[in-house]
């Protein structure tokens, strides 16, 4: 009896659990890569550390060795590979170092050498494992550290939306891949709190051949047109001679009826056209390709100068769009075409016959006024959550039933040690480095 309760609580806990919009996976062939940077970083950070002067008396001999530099540094062979429940493991082995240092010595008896040479070398390795250990530590817990801080969660995307790449559990890994889920989510700025339920099918990625893999559900794409809308981003006005000059002579002929009938001090008036979103388009994903559904308002008047509008016409509009994704450095860029457009009137059949003349044009006006405004904005695109310096090279994007997926090998742009004396706080004084007694324990 005691298992239908604990069943019923694991699937209360399923139904609540919170589904991605975006996953990505590093898998071991980006290692290599990341490893031989790190190595790189390493070395530069073993390089710049400072040895004290070792100096004292032991019986009749006095030594003072001082100046002590770092001048070679090795490590010949090293291995980093996943590891489940420890995520990466790093092993180094026969690394070399090569020093520089000024000695002075004072000694009362000859034949000395053999004992001066194992204490140096016992003297120097002391010295060593006290400097290197807290080098590490500092570059592999602090310094590492601030490099993923530069990795965006929560940023905006412009001056409209933000986006959200929380993490909605643990990374995951395997022997060979490391698998992390976001919640991949778009917002209004001015909406904080702001969410959108997940229903979309959640993106699944099988593939390893490449460095990384990003795959994106359909929710990804509704939540940044479900901002926008909210924003009120979506709607487009167009008065006098924003209107171009042929649709203007059509529209003006085509209700010449109604307008004929109006005051002089109207008839003249400039004419005004706007589109709106009557609510946020949809994203589809197919293995064939990715379209966009909207349906938008589009509303005829007359704007006399100041006095009320006029409202000639109002129809409903509805448009498919074809979108072509692409990722570029570490942004995910899209390219909309339209492939479909239909205009039609909700009060009657009627009506809807007469709006027939005018499907060319709108069709017209839309493919050269409004799709060029809307790439401009697709076309900065949205960044990927990764390190800053690092970017995606030999993207190839496949689609999926209600997800695409990006493959892409990675590039380091930037040395490590370059991003992160760019975003390092101030190291002087900082608690985060332990002691040397301490580290070297």
């Amino acid at each position: 009896m005691a298992l239908l309760p604990a069943l019923f609580l694991a699937l209360l806990a399923g139904a609540h659990a919170e589904l991605p919009g975006c996953k990505i996976r590093v898998t071991s062939a980006a290692l290599e890569l990341v490893k031989q940077e790190g190595l790189r970083f390493l070395e530069q950070e073993l390089e710049t550390i400072t040895i004290p002067d070792l100096h004292g008396k032991k019986g009749n001999f006095y030594y003072n060795i001082s100046d002590v530099k770092v001048t070679q540094l090795q490590l010949i062979s090293s291995e980093l590979h996943f590891q489940p429940d420890q995520e990466l493991l790093l092993h180094i082995s026969n690394a070399s170092l090569g020093l520089h240092f000024r000695r002075q010595l004072l000694y009362w008896f000859l034949g000395i050498y053999n004992f001066f040479s194992t204490f140096i070398t016992s003297g120097m390795r002391f010295l060593l494992n006290q400097q290197i250990c807290p080098v590490l530590y500092h570059a592999g817990t602090v310094l590492l550290n601030s490099l993923l801080d530069t990795v965006p969660v929560r940023s905006p995307v412009d001056e409209l939306v933000g986006i959200d790449y929380s993490l909605v559990k643990d990374p995951v890994v395997s022997n060979g891949n490391l698998d992390m889920e976001f919640r991949g989510t778009f917002f209004p700025l001015t909406e904080g709190n702001w969410s959108l339920f997940n229903r979309a099918v959640e993106p699944q990625l099988e593939e390893e051949e490449r460095m990384v893999y990003v795959a994106f559900s359909e929710f990804f794409f509704d939540s940044a047109m479900e901002s926008y809308f909210q924003a009120g981003a979506l709607q487009l006005t167009l008065v006098g001679d924003k209107v171009p000059s042929d649709l203007d002579m059509l529209l003006r002929a085509t209700y010449f009826g109604s307008i004929v009938l109006l005051s002089p001090s109207v008839i003249n008036s400039p004419l005004k056209l706007k589109l709106q979103a009557m609510s946020p388009p949809r994203c589809t994903i197919k293995p064939s390709g990715t379209t966009i559904a909207v349906t938008a308002s589009v509303t005829i008047t007359l704007a006399p100068p100041m006095l009320p509008e006029v409202e000639l016409s109002k129809m409903i509009m509805e448009a498919r769009l074809s979108a072509k994704m692409t990722l570029r450095g570490k942004a995910l860029r899209t390219k909309l075409d339209l492939r479909r457009f239909q205009i039609y009137s909700n009060q009657s059949a009627l009506e809807s016959l007469a709006l027939i003349p005018l499907q060319a044009p709108l069709k017209t006006l839309l493919q050269i006024g409004v799709m060029p405004m809307l790439n401009e904005r697709t076309w900065r695109g949205v960044q990927i959550p990764l390190p800053e310096g690092i970017n995606f090279v030999r993207e190839v994007v496949t689609n999926h039933a209600g997800f695409l997926t990006v493959g892409a090998d990675l590039h380091f742009a930037k040395g490590l040690r370059e991003v992160i004396n760019k975003s390092r706080p101030a190291i002087a004084g900082d608690s985060s480095v332990p002691p040397p007694s301490t580290a070297a324990a």
